[in-house]
């Protein structure tokens, strides 16, 4: 087939292609592997149009949050009209939580087969980043899958960044696999960590494309902030849980596969458990392989990684391709549907490691609204492996702006996950482990092992006063560390 095909644009070119009323699918799982030329132009052009009086906004659908260039952009030009799965660019949340773009929360995992069942109605088009385009439409993709290989398949026409940051000796790194819906449906074929059951490329018909944008910008991937006293101590506790569990039976000998959350703690957490000399080296089975893993991967704390999303920084990412032989032999990058799903997280036995907003005394989880209404990021793919975890842990510190706010609460002011998904919470104070405790003993443990003491005796006296109940919910007062917060500015008062 002739190379001329597929034909060369600029953003701003391919841009024209989008019209008011679409509903685009972007690659991108975190910043890394995001469209970022074509989605700055779109914002540019709905800039145009809105300055010309006419209406510009789009539906974007991702894998979960993107760079600035996309999610930034975008929502500072007004241009969404909604957006799904997941989020985490203040402009964005700013823009969601003033009712200006429309944000509908959704499990990860679940994202793509919404799609297919056409619950979301069509996609006009796919944006996707790609670091090799053949002749024949075989699309090599950067540094995520997320949902990128459903929205290519079922979107009408399809457009390509080709970026240069990315060598195309990427190939081989991905597994792509979609499995059919039903009820035609069978058992994903995935019984380790390392096993592969898809292709190495995209296949997408060439005709389908409409042309292709070179780029060469970087993935916008952030730093993290140095762990401090209280981070460092969750993740000793979160390391020296593990290895006690390891010890006693629990966990199978030789370990099993971690999931982790994305930030200051979760890197806390993976750094501590490299440096228990009581856990053996293992895998990871998780959205997102970030700086931390790469790390343990070089040290042999970490054999294996299966992800989503390879989400590290510039230096990092710069180390990995420069010893990219080492590293393709130590990872794997599914689709989300795959990274994610219900049934390989329990077939696999996944410990699952999830931070939260706050959580309550009786294992009721908030990882998404502020004071119950501002919406922070989203519930992301915590869902996806909390519910089917082998063990599920929620890790987050005792207290936040200052001593202000207590994490632990009498009841949270939006749940995310209930009491039947928490099986063990650890903040810096300790760990509670709430299996086969019942409300009252699940209050016990989790005020007494993980409450701060500024905070603890008013959480004893919150429980202790309500009389009668299997559990002890006063309704008249279960929200009063919030209302003094939102009145005084102290939850302390």
């Amino acid at each position: 087939m002739n190379a001329t095909v597929l034909q060369e644009m600029t953003a701003a070119e391919a841009a024209e292609f989008v019209q008011h009323g679409y509903t685009v699918g972007f690659s991108g799982f975190t910043p890394a592997g995001a469209a970022k030329a074509i989605p700055m132009a779109i914002a540019k052009r709905a800039q145009a149009e809105h300055a010309a009086g006419r209406e510009f906004k789009i539906g974007v659908v991702t894998g979960a949050s993107t760079g600035d260039s996309l999610d930034g952009e975008l929502a500072r030009a007004d241009a969404i009209a909604w957006r799904t799965p997941y989020q985490s660019n203040k402009y964005l949340r700013q823009s969601i939580n003033a009712g200006k773009a429309h944000f509908f929360d959704m499990h990860l995992s679940m994202l793509p087969q919404n799609l297919r069942y056409g619950f979301l109605g069509k996609v006009n088009l796919a944006i996707i980043e790609a670091c090799e385009v053949t002749p024949e439409g075989e699309v090599v993709l950067t540094t995520s899958v997320g949902a990128t290989n459903t929205l290519v398949r079922i979107a009408d026409k399809v457009l390509i960044e080709v970026n240069a940051q990315h060598p195309a000796a990427l190939r081989g790194l991905h597994d792509l696999y979609e499995p059919k819906d039903p009820p035609h449906r069978r058992e994903i074929p995935i019984y380790s960590c390392r096993d592969r059951i898809g292709e190495e490329v995209l296949r997408i018909p060439p005709e389908k494309i409409l042309g292709i944008v070179h780029n060469d910008m970087p993935d916008e991937v952030g730093g993290f902030k140095e762990p401090d006293e209280a981070t460092l101590k969750i993740g000793d506790h979160v390391a020296e849980f593990l290895a006690h569990e390891l010890k006693h039976g629990i966990i199978p000998n030789g370990f099993l596969p971690i999931q982790s959350g994305v930030g200051n703690i979760a890197n806390a957490v993976l750094g501590a458990m490299g440096g228990n000399k009581d856990i053996p080296p293992f895998e990871m089975f998780s959205e997102v392989i970030q700086d931390s893993v790469i790390d343990l991967m070089k040290n042999g704390d970490v054999s294996f990684g299966s992800a989503t999303s390879l989400t590290v920084t510039p230096d990092v990412l710069a180390d990995i391709y420069g010893n990219l032989d080492f590293f393709k032999e130590r990872m794997v990058l599914r689709p989300q549907e795959i990274s994610n799903h219900p049934e390989l997280v329990r077939r696999l036995g996944i410990i699952s490691i999830n931070s939260a907003i706050e959580l309550d005394i009786f294992g009721n989880v908030n990882s998404t609204h502020v004071m119950g209404k501002d919406l922070m990021n989203g519930i992301g793919g915590s869902g996806d492996f909390t519910r089917n975890a082998f063990i599920s842990i929620f890790t987050c510190p005792s207290m936040a702006k200052g001593g202000k706010i207590s994490t632990i609460v009498p009841l949270v002011s939006h749940m995310d996950h209930s009491e039947h998904s928490v099986q063990v919470v650890i903040t810096e104070q300790g760990v509670a482990d709430l299996r086969g405790k019942d409300p009252i003993e699940r209050a016990q443990a989790i005020v007494e092992n993980c409450a701060h003491p500024e905070y603890k005796e008013a959480l004893t006296s919150y429980f202790r006063s309500v009389k009668g109940g299997h559990t002890p919910q006063s309704l008249g007062s279960a929200f009063a560390f919030h209302q003094r917060f939102l009145e005084t500015g102290d939850m302390r008062g």
